[in-house]
């Protein structure tokens, strides 16, 4: 049985890939547990060293990998570029960095003497996105592997061929059995989960992540779960207008918003209201959607018709409630969908209460801060959250519940911070030093002083 993957900009056939049997999922982590021990005992800094082998690897080969990252997810080529070439960085700098991260620590008192060390947990599964289909191998796999674990890694159904170039160019550098992957959909990545297994690391949905966690919890397995977001901006009465409406619409309609930190709320003080509608809009319009491969696109495709249908389907359902639509139209051709901007917005719309995970902005106005902070929050998700403005705005960030808030910028964090989500976003998380040691466990050995 093969998996056929399409591409969702002109519907073509990009490729395909043998399905993974169920009935094989056994045998392939009865191979990494066998491969377990070696690996381990091969220590942090030579495990490190193997997989920075395959950075230059990628880098290599960036031009080809971007083509096809682009025909099978639909991203913008100059972006997909940019994913390929961080990937490759990072292997070449971030590797030796996690080997640091897992270094034995020492303490003492007057008695006691005390080395922490940070051991492998064993066989780690990881279950990995289409969104950022070669970042997110490298984000949750190269960890655990620098860690001591072996790895079966499941990518989407959706873009397994970008998947599957990351791990030929990775697994060489690899003693056998040290990296599998495994090819198909739901069915397999719950018969991963049920398996022999002692992590499992899945970037996606808040269902399937519950679904996971309450799979694992018969056998008490470890579970790092980057799940969805809805994400607020919150856009004070003392803001640059400018700058706001600039990264509202690039954080909206990036990726053609499918991307977990998309800014999908926007809350902004009445009096600006108007005024940054204005700008966001002119933004919208600005921006060209089209095939990623051709030059000068700045919107792709959505990843499919099913996914597209749910976002138009949210929208939709909002101008029958009252929302009003000032930008963009819930039509088009194939799986396209232009940037949409909405007005007149409230909480029950669940435009405004579920992931969208689409080119849409909704804005909704604010009398006060203490509001703004109150809209930002009700939500089950914490996963991203920006503020922009003044003197307040940093205590403004400081309110809101999400794992990671940016003032006057995206969320993401200077180098070594990790990636992390609050409420129903996260469960554990993963990047940066402290993310890195998610992927093992800490045990103590102590003597007497």
């Amino acid at each position: 049985m093969k998996l056929v993957s399409l591409n969702p900009a002109t519907e073509d056939v990009v490729g395909e890939v043998p399905v993974t049997p169920v009935d094989a999922i056994a045998d392939v982590v009865a191979t990494a547990r066998a491969a377990f021990g070696a690996w381990r005992d091969l220590g942090a800094a030579p495990r490190a060293e193997r997989l920075a082998g395959a950075g230059q690897g990628l880098l290599d080969r960036a031009e080809e990998l971007a083509a096809l990252l682009t025909a099978e997810m639909g991203k913008p080529k100059k972006e997909a570029l940019g994913e390929v070439r961080s990937c490759g960085k990072g292997l070449l700098k971030e590797a030796a960095e996690m080997a640091e991260a897992l270094a034995p620590e020492h303490l003492e008192d007057a008695r006691t003497k005390t080395t922490l060390y940070r051991d492998p947990y064993g066989v780690c599964v990881a279950i990995t996105p289409w969104n950022y289909p070669m970042s997110m191998p490298h984000w949750l796999v190269t960890p655990a592997l620098v860690a001591g674990n072996t790895v079966v890694m499941k990518p989407s159904e959706e873009t397994p061929l970008v998947a599957q170039a990351w791990f030929d160019i990775v697994a060489p550098h690899l003693p056998e059995g040290v990296l599998q992957i495994v090819h198909g959909d739901g069915e397999q990545g719950r018969a991963l989960v049920a398996a022999d297994v002692d992590l499992v690391a899945f970037t996606g949905s808040k269902e399937v992540g519950a679904s996971i966690l309450a799979a694992a919890g018969d056998g008490l397995k470890r579970v790092l779960l980057e799940l969805g977001g809805k994400d607020p901006l919150v856009v004070l009465d003392d803001a640059d207008l400018d700058k706001a409406a600039r990264f509202a619409a690039r954080n909206s309609f990036r990726n053609a918003g499918q991307v977990c930190v998309s800014t999908e709320r926007i809350y902004v003080a009445q009096s600006v209201h108007d005024a940054f509608v204005s700008k966001l809009v002119d933004e919208a319009r600005g921006m060209t959607v089209g095939d990623g491969a051709e030059e000068g696109t700045d919107v792709g495709p959505m990843i499919n018709a099913r996914q597209r249908a749910k976002v138009v389907e949210q929208v939709r359902s909002a101008q029958v409630a009252g929302a009003k639509l000032v930008a963009g139209q819930p039509e088009g051709d194939g799986n396209f969908l232009q940037p949409m901007v909405l007005t007149h917005v409230d909480h029950s719309m669940d435009l405004m209460r579920s992931e969208t995970f689409g080119p849409v902005a909704a804005v909704q106005a604010f009398d006060t801060p203490d509001e703004a902070v109150q809209l930002a929050n009700d939500t089950p998700f914490g996963l991203g959250a920006v503020v922009f403005g003044g003197d307040d705005a940093r205590d403004v960030a400081r309110r809101l519940d999400a794992g990671m808030v940016g003032v006057n910028r995206g969320v993401g964090g200077a180098a070594g911070s990790p990636w992390v989500g609050a409420k129903q976003s996260g469960y554990g998380f993963h990047s940066g030093r402290h993310g890195h040691r998610q992927f093992a466990q800490v045990r103590i050995v102590s003597e007497p002083a």
